[in-house]
């Protein structure tokens, strides 16, 4: 669909009758509002007037085509420039469509048809521009500081003052947090406020990566690089150029791919899967996990060099539990949003509910809270959340198990039934993560089995 605006076309041709000609074919359309200049030097000096779309003549008498195509794209990248030109010399035509113009039009009997087609096809794409910055402003807008982060707590306090030293310069930085605690919300939020905003944000779970498939996914492949390779791909840290690539869970990376992120890092170039082609990287990172990488690197499970380069900046995320009033704050918050997205009647929390929301741990921290009020608010009755309608077992039944009272015993069943849960059933992965072994998850199965 295209703008209701009128379509400002620049006309640059110094052959007075082909540019009776242009005005004329121009002319059929009442949307296009039309503008003619016989010299480079006069489409430049009006570039002001912001056309959308410039038929720019090949051979001007005070300066190359080339020269001015540079130019206007200079000022702004994106005006289309469609070349008109009585050259047919196919290497011409490729430098300038490889410098940006949109089109490379001969002149010759076809040329009205053609033209006309090709200021369309540009509307279009000028349509999709505009919308695209549009989504590009509403997002940047989500993510501002003050909308996306919510709360007022002195831990969080410390956060803020963090991220804005984030945002003023490239360098990475290295989130870290429990388990929910908003850390892929907190990557977005630096890159939406950064000089980067208007760029690509990638995100990247490492743990939902199979190990095999992480270096492509990475950093792409060429056709043929392995079985099932039918074709190049491009990978997350190709998709970020010029933006953001967040990495969340680095922790979890396998050691061999390490060395290679490192070397990636260190000359900020890539090689695809396969390639031999070398591709120059402009991209910020920011990386995040849950684990203690400095513990992680003396347990030998992570590269003390690839460390130190992700350091940057640390931010460390607060748990819900150490962040004071900003439980009620955040739940008052997702109440009105749950409420407005499901055109539910304005609702409130009860002095009841918000005290039993208080004396709760939140093992599962912002992301349970969530969960917790959105539940709550499909059980309240009327327009007022009560204490009962509040229930913390139904949302994290298997990672609150540690505020109960139990026996030893029992405890140790809770926690091997859990990881096997999380690993599912992988009895080798469980046995290395808690550090026991393989005969000694058995015999607690079985025991678990009997006693059922």
């Amino acid at each position: 669909m295209y703008d209701k605006d009128p379509v400002r076309i620049f006309i640059v041709e110094d052959d007075p009758s082909y540019t009776k000609f242009l005005e004329y074919v121009l002319s059929l359309n009442p949307d296009f509002e039309v503008s003619v200049f016989e010299t480079g030097k006069g489409c430049l000096e009006n570039l002001y007037k912001e056309p959308s779309i410039i038929t720019l003549d090949y051979t001007l008498p005070d300066m190359s085509g080339e020269k001015v195509l540079t130019e206007i794209h200079k000022y702004n990248s994106n005006m289309q420039v469609i070349i008109i030109s009585a050259q047919e010399k196919i290497g011409t035509a490729v430098e300038l469509l490889k410098l940006g113009a949109y089109d490379y039009i001969i002149k010759d009997e076809e040329t009205k048809d053609r033209l006309l087609n090709t200021i369309n096809n540009a509307r279009r794409n000028l349509s999709l521009v505009k919308e695209i910055d549009h989504l590009k402003q509403e997002i940047s807008e989500k993510y501002e500081f003050d909308n996306s982060i919510i709360g007022n707590s002195i831990a969080l306090k410390k956060v803020f003052s963090l991220l804005e030293k984030a945002v003023k310069t490239n360098i990475t930085v290295s989130i870290t947090g429990e388990t929910g605690t908003g850390k892929e919300l907190v990557a977005k939020a630096i890159h939406y406020n950064s000089a980067k905003k208007k760029k690509p944000f990638v995100a990247v779970n490492i743990t939902a990566i199979p190990k095999e498939l992480m270096e492509s996914e990475l950093f792409g492949h060429e056709k043929g690089a392995f079985t099932g390779a039918n074709t190049r791909r491009i990978g997350k840290f190709e998709e970020a150029e010029g933006g953001s690539i967040f990495l969340d869970e680095i922790g979890e990376m396998d050691l061999s791919l390490q060395a290679k992120l490192l070397r990636v890092l260190q000359e900020r170039e890539l090689t695809r899967v396969g390639g031999n082609e070398i591709i120059k990287l402009d991209i910020r990172l920011i990386v995040a996990t849950h684990r203690d990488l400095a513990e992680e690197v003396k347990a030998g499970n992570f590269r003390e060099d690839l460390y130190y380069r992700l350091l940057g900046l640390p931010v460390h995320l607060p748990p819900l539990r150490d962040r004071d009033k900003d439980i009620i704050v955040l739940a008052k918050y997702f109440l009105k949003e749950f409420s407005k997205d499901n055109d539910l009647p304005s609702l409130v929390l009860s002095v009841e509910a918000q005290e039993k929301l208080m004396t709760y741990p939140f093992p599962g921290n912002v992301r349970e809270l969530k969960s917790i009020i959105e539940l709550s608010a499909v059980m309240a009755n009327g327009h007022e959340v009560l204490a009962e309608d509040i229930s913390f077992n139904s949302v994290s039944k298997e990672t609150n198990f540690l505020f109960e009272e139990m026996t030893l015993r029992d405890y140790t069943f809770k926690i091997i039934r859990y990881y096997l849960d999380k690993y599912d059933d992988n009895v080798l992965k469980v046995a290395d993560k808690l550090d026991i072994g393989k005969s000694t998850i058995y015999r607690y199965l079985k025991e678990m089995e009997e006693e059922v």
